[in-house]
């Protein structure tokens, strides 16, 4: 009787623990499906309504980025987003006159307007952005003034440090592949950048078959629908697509690379291995133990995982230049030496689940066209049935890939054997 027992309390108990982890684990599916429309220009709009919202929220995304800029004219697509609002006087706008904010975001997958405002000035909002992206003012005076401005941006960051062996690190594993060139352009890069070349990124991209906006807040969806329409259906769609067609990168080369520091108090380290792209099977598992490494490592770690096959990027700054050598060794010689436990493994994976929680619905359905997804709630599901197993297959497939090291110090340049 007291073993039935004591199997009793067991079975409670696992099944409590199990419906617990479950509940757990089902949260992030519970994601609301927008209101869709596609306009006959090909234009895709969706509308989440949220009427006890104080503000009405417009996302519009170009599905194309900084990976498209021409050889040695880095910043293209950089200085087009710049150039959609080109001074302070539209930010002064939306925050004095509507209530709300503007900002623009560029990468090297895509180019992003974020505009809010109060619900009541929603239509000037969204005339005011459709206005900027539809018919945009590209001129020799603005191409000029908002290139000045990008120039300074990147010389104060081509000073910085942690910048520069970002960048090393990039170029070093990616050579003249996309995301091995400055997103944001060099002060060489964009000084050889002018209107026409604007011009045509606008011709070949900034097109309404190439964008998607959201709309969400407190606005009712036939509005935004009727108003996307006017304002929207005159936007010219592309004559065709530009295809992503890049030459993947070569085998870096692993020897450490040794660099000066432009701050005689500060050395980098930088560990980067060829990652996964936003739409490959093992993406979740790589996120997984991203959180995973976070815990382990001393310093950073990021996943940059983009359209194609992107980077993960482990990073260490100090001010001793020596101890940063031996951590160097310490992490080559210890990272993926051990697979995760499963305690490990559910820490790290639970830690997902609360960031994707927190991530604005919008941006998953914009995620989705951007990276080609199948959809956001399969992108969930695959997220939910990641397993100890899958991270530590992925661990066994990163050990064969080659990694780069670049060790920022007070030395002169000189490449090292990685032994």
């Amino acid at each position: 009787m007291k073993i039935k027992h004591l199997l009793h309390k067991s079975t409670i108990l696992f099944a409590f623990l199990f419906l617990t982890v479950a509940h757990l684990f089902g949260q992030t599916a519970k994601v609301q499906a927008p209101r869709q429309e596609k306009l006959l220009n090909g234009l895709k709009t969706l509308v989440w309504s949220e009427p006890g919202a104080g503000k009405a929220i417009v996302k519009i995304r170009i599905h194309n980025g900084s990976a498209f800029d021409p050889q040695n004219k880095e910043g293209v697509m950089a200085l087009l987003a710049e150039v959609l609002f080109p001074n302070e006087t539209a930010k002064e706008f939306f925050r004095e006159d509507l209530g709300g904010s503007l900002e623009i975001i560029s990468n090297y997958d895509f180019i992003q307007i974020n505009a809010t405002a109060n619900s009541e000035q929603f239509l000037t909002m969204f005339e005011t952005v459709a206005v900027a992206v539809t018919n945009p003012q590209i001129d020799k005076e603005t191409t000029q003034k908002v290139r000045a401005v990008q120039i300074e941006k990147v010389r104060e960051l081509e000073k910085d440090p942690a910048y520069i062996a970002d960048r090393a690190a990039a170029r070093r594993l990616f050579g003249d592949f996309p995301y091995g060139r400055a997103q944001m352009g060099t002060t060489a890069s964009l000084a050889k950048i002018d209107f026409a070349d604007l011009l045509l990124a606008r011709e070949k991209f900034l097109t309404s078959d190439n964008a998607t906006v959201a709309i969400s807040g407190n606005v009712k969806p036939e509005l935004a629908l009727r108003a996307a329409r006017r304002f929207f259906g005159s936007w010219v769609k592309a004559d065709k697509k530009v295809p992503a067609t890049f030459r993947q990168p070569d085998a870096p080369d692993t020897t450490v690379l040794t660099i000066k520091s432009p701050d005689e108090n500060r050395s980098e380290l930088r560990i980067a291995f060829r990652g996964l792209g936003r739409n490959d099977k093992d993406f979740w598992a790589s996120s997984v133990l991203t959180n995973f490494l976070r815990k382990r490592h001393p310093g950073e770690v990021h996943q940059e995982s983009r359209l194609l096959p992107g980077m993960m990027l482990l990073s260490v700054s100090a001010t001793d230049a020596a101890a940063l050598a031996q951590t160097n060794k310490t992490l080559i010689e210890s990272y993926f030496s051990q697979p995760i436990s499963d305690s490990e493994f559910m820490q790290a994976k639970n830690h997902l689940l609360n960031e994707t929680n927190k991530k604005d619905v919008a941006e998953m359905w914009l995620d989705a066209d951007t990276y080609k997804l199948d959809s956001v709630k399969t992108d969930l599901q695959a997220l939910q049935n990641i397993t100890a197993a899958d991270v530590n297959k992925l661990i066994e497939r990163l050990k064969k890939e080659p990694s780069v090291t670049v060790l920022m110090i007070q030395n002169t340049p000189m490449a090292t054997p990685n032994n």
